[in-house]
């Protein structure tokens, strides 16, 4: 079973819902495995800091549906009860020129036999909501509890729940949960109306005045720099202990596996230290993505570029992934003794891999929302500049050139999202990309140079590229061999 949380369409408070139910079961001492449909990375941050546990992203372009059905098959054994919380409206998805795919295509001149390059279809028609949250759904056959914004409407509830219902037959609508509910009266109203689909109610959340979770200009605020969040969770807690018909819910929630085997393990082969930016400006990680690198051998050395003195001793390779580093710009340039120590290491054949925040650290400048210019590593030959134009979508990219995680050729699958760009466009970029669901020209972006160096905007989830951390290693596995002390 496990169950899925899905919205009527974005900002019904989905988020706001599965914190109070994740809340309320740990609050019962449930040991209880949480999941996010899409690319998100800042949701999985509540869910972890509530459960104690990782948050693991289900995504069918990012990875593959056989993936998506793995990883929750896996980690969903693996506790007591499982949770699911949907991206955007239930249907919402893509339309897919894309139909399936495997994330890591080798290079086209392979022999065929060796290559996994996904098939493609023109018939737009056949599935209009790939990786929606239904979608999901539908891959791990779970039940789906339908989240309502009611602050607007009263007896017209019945015709959302009665359309979601019916619009998809294979979608199991195990309930609703009713939220923003304002009054008694309110409540009778909505009751009558839902009386005659015979649907259950799941959960009555009233409207909360003091249950917000502030946001900025990617989302949510990140839980690291949330220092009254505890509180919050408490008051969610609260708030999930009465407003939920827990009778008919935990036997919803209830995990149990889905049939097929759960992810391989790896025979350790990589071991070397690789040094992984984590703190306040860089904290976008999938959790998959880290678990391969350890499982591959290496050893993950966290530490912080905003407080530390230097980088951490007798590593053979560095990642810094996504965050927000212009919102610590200044704090990020003064500490100059780090900005000096990443350079120096990169200049001398430090194997880097840097997505989207972390590019922009290895920037010579970060130019803020106010036009303020902040020093950073000056390892790439270009300023971000950050804007109010929205980069954002699914990305299908195919390398230009051998590079430090793929060869030319190679076609990978991921995710930009950001508010910046960079003021000069590489002479040697690593992707030219696309639109996942469409043929759409999204221009080229990357750098390589050095050589040693992958930095790009675009996110990627290795679950279905283990070639790329196992290519990574490698080279961070020279430096070690050769002794090199950097």
């Amino acid at each position: 079973m496990a169950l899925v949380i899905a919205g009527e369409r974005s900002g019904v408070g989905k988020t706001t819902v599965t914190l109070t139910l994740l809340a309320s079961l740990r609050r019962r001492d449930r040991l209880v495995q949480s999941f996010k449909v899409g690319p998100d990375y800042i949701d999985p941050m509540f869910h972890q800091h509530v459960t104690g546990r990782a948050c693991r992203n289900l995504d069918p372009v990012l990875t593959s549906e056989a993936y998506v059905q793995q990883c929750f098959a896996h980690h969903s054994q693996l506790s007591e009860y499982a949770l699911v919380e949907g991206v955007m409206g239930l249907f919402d998805g893509i339309s897919s020129l894309v139909i399936s795919h495997l994330s890591f295509a080798k290079d086209i001149d392979a022999p065929a036999a060796s290559r996994r390059v996904g098939q493609r279809t023109n018939d737009k028609g056949q599935i209009t909501d790939f990786a929606s949250t239904a979608h999901i759904a539908r891959l791990l056959d779970l039940p789906v509890v339908l989240v309502i914004d009611c602050s607007r409407l009263s007896g017209s509830v019945a015709a959302i729940a009665h359309g979601y219902r019916s619009f998809d037959p294979r979608i199991k609508i195990a309930g609703v949960v009713l939220n923003r509910v304002g009054s008694d009266r309110h409540l009778s109203l909505l009751k009558d109306s839902l009386e005659p689909l015979q649907l259950p109610i799941l959960g009555v959340m009233r409207r909360q005045d003091n249950i917000t979770i502030p946001d900025r200009h990617l989302g949510l605020v990140p839980t690291a720099e949330l220092p009254e969040l505890n509180a919050l969770i408490d008051r969610l807690a609260d708030l999930g202990d009465i407003c939920f018909d827990w009778q008919r819910l935990l036997p919803l929630l209830k995990s149990e596996p889905l049939s097929g085997s759960a992810s391989s393990s790896l025979s350790p082969s990589f071991p070397v230290r690789i040094a992984v930016a984590r703190d306040r400006a860089f904290n976008f990680y999938y959790q998959d993505n880290l678990d391969l690198l350890q499982q591959l051998g290496a050893e993950l050395v966290f530490w912080s570029p905003l407080e530390d003195a230097g980088i951490p001793k007798d590593i053979q390779g560095m990642y810094f992934g996504g965050g927000f580093p212009e919102v610590f710009a200044q704090q990020l340039a003064e500490n100059s003794s780090v900005r000096d120590a990443v350079k120096t290491a990169i200049l001398k054949g430090m194997p880097t891999v840097a997505e989207c925040g972390g590019l922009m650290y290895l920037c010579e400048q970060i130019i803020d929302f106010e036009g303020k210019s902040w020093s950073m590593a000056g390892v790439i030959p270009t300023s971000a500049v950050m804007g109010g134009r929205l980069t954002l979508g699914y990305r299908r990219a195919v390398a230009l050139q051998d590079n430090l995680l793929v060869k030319a050729n190679t076609t990978v699958y991921g995710h930009e999202f950001h508010r910046s760009h960079l003021t000069l466009t590489p002479t040697q970029p690593l992707f030219e990309t696309s639109r996942y669901d469409c043929d759409e020209n999204m221009g080229c972006e990357g750098w390589g140079l050095p050589a040693n160096v992958h930095a790009s905007y675009i996110h990627q989830h290795w679950g279905e590229s283990r070639e790329i951390p196992q290519q990574f290693l490698k080279e961070c596995l020279k430096v070690a061999s050769s002794g090199t002390c950097i």
